[in-house]
């Protein structure tokens, strides 16, 4: 949709019912929208189930897996089931892994002791089993033995993690394909991201950088403030920074679009928008037409 090498997608919001997901697939390819990225958190809907059923919605849409919880999901499994994907929809899966949120992986039972070291080994693993390789490691959390995909894919998917501390941006340079920044981080977190995924080791073109956005298109400043605010008030608890500093694309089209630029200036290679409030079809037609009206630039 847009040039400079520069992509837009939509997040699927966790608390939209699953059914409505082949629908606004659809309508976001209508759009010329880049990627659609899909959600795992825990009690809400499987991201493997909503991505595959994203993918067989559309026809060219490039869906992303934002995140995978590692602890919830063996390596092996989690291989085996993006290799299908990948094989049924060459080209078109991103994958996101991440450590889970630590309350929640205590309620499943599967906070792990080292959670650096199981992303880290996680990540390790998929990567190579989609490569076709056979794959043995005896981790601190992951243990596998001569496991080989007998289908891994013929286009290999990228494996990004959904990362937010300055040692998993790191980790996130060494061994993933990119990494993902939450919502509510500005063009100077992904500064201080791109440094710190740079100390891993891992630069250039294919180690992408993709980041959340909240998205609110709303002229009226009352209206904006009541429909937004509690979102970017616990986004900002929650990263422990005040609700000024929670970045995010608000305000009249083209007001959000210029917000969007801001990310792709600073590195962003992919932002993401989750639409807050009502008729969220509205709102990313209106922030996309004004991506599209002014470009990259």
């Amino acid at each position: 949709m847009t040039d400079l090498g520069k992509r837009v997608g939509v997040m699927y919001d966790r608390d939209w019912a699953p059914e409505g997901l082949p629908d606004f697939a659809r309508a976001m390819e209508g759009l010329g929208v880049d990627d659609l990225w899909v959600v795992e958190d825990l009690e809400w809907a499987g991201s493997i189930a909503s991505a595959a059923t994203a993918l067989a919605a559309t026809r060219e849409l490039r869906v992303g897996i934002g995140i995978a919880p590692a602890p919830l999901r063996n390596p092996a499994l989690l291989a085996m089931e993006l290799a299908a994907l990948a094989r049924m929809f060459p080209g078109r899966l991103t994958a996101g892994v991440g450590h889970g949120v630590r309350e929640w992986m205590v309620k499943a039972g599967v906070a792990p002791r080292s959670p650096l070291a199981l992303l880290e080994e996680t990540v390790t693993a998929v990567r190579g089993l989609l490569r076709g390789e056979q794959v043995s490691i005896d981790g601190r959390e992951v243990q596998l033995d001569g496991v080989r995909l007998v289908h891994p894919p013929t286009v290999v998917p990228p494996v990004v993690a959904g990362v937010v501390r300055p040692r998993s941006l790191e980790l996130a340079g060494r061994v993933a394909d990119g990494a993902i920044i939450a919502e509510g981080h500005g063009p100077a977190d992904l500064a201080a991201a791109r440094g710190h995924m740079e100390k891993g080791g891992r630069t250039g073109a294919e180690h992408s950088l993709t980041v959340f956005a909240f998205l609110c298109v709303e002229v009226d400043p009352a209206r904006l403030e009541a429909t937004v605010g509690p979102a970017l008030a616990g986004h900002g608890e929650w990263l422990g920074r005040p609700v000024e500093q929670v970045f995010a694309a608000t305000g009249p089209a083209d007001a959000a679009a210029a917000r969007v630029r801001e990310l792709w200036a600073a590195g962003a290679d992919t932002v993401v928008l989750r639409a807050v409030g009502p008729e969220p079809l509205r709102q990313v037609e209106a922030a996309v037409g004004a991506l599209r009206a002014g470009g990259t630039g």
